[in-house]
């Protein structure tokens, strides 16, 4: 029986085995392929995604466990109305490669939820599960701060 599951504000009927991780769900079912595999195990954040509001990794969350509606990238923000941190990381020239970028931005989207005004402390320890292999953590933690700024209208 298909699992109905709403991501990124649409219902879609999902024909799948409880236990595939929403990951697999989003890139193979759903074809939204902004959410990067990179571990496997959560240890990398490249998938990272929001379900109800929270960051998590999509690689652990079985299907059957989706508590709530899902938001990706592409959700997050689209090119006419970007949200405030994919449009500080524009600003910041946060990618080098890119691939962990999808996660880190989610990841600071939900950062900025939770602390509207986070010192670098709270956005190292937010951010600590999201690995760059570029190393661009410092342009990441100044897009973070300047997103906080946009978004509390500073």
């Amino acid at each position: 029986m298909p699992t109905p599951l709403t991501v990124n504000g649409t219902v879609h009927s999902v024909d799948l085995p409880d236990d595939v991780p929403l990951l697999w769900v989003l890139r193979d079912a759903l074809n939204l392929t902004g959410t990067k595999y990179g571990c496997g195990v959560a240890a990398c954040g490249a998938c990272t995604v929001h379900i109800d509001g929270e960051a998590v990794r999509s690689c652990q969350v079985a299907l059957a466990d989706v508590w709530g509606p899902v938001t990706t990238i592409e959700g997050l923000g689209q090119p006419e109305t970007l949200h405030a941190v994919q449009m500080a990381w524009v600003a910041h020239q946060v990618a080098q490669c890119g691939y962990c970028q999808s996660g880190q931005i989610m990841q600071a989207a939900d950062l900025l939820n939770r602390t509207p005004a986070p010192t670098d402390a709270d956005i190292d320890d937010a951010m600590a599960g999201n690995l760059c292999r570029c190393g661009t953590y410092p342009r990441i933690r100044s897009a973070i701060h300047t997103a906080a700024a946009t978004l509390r209208g500073a």
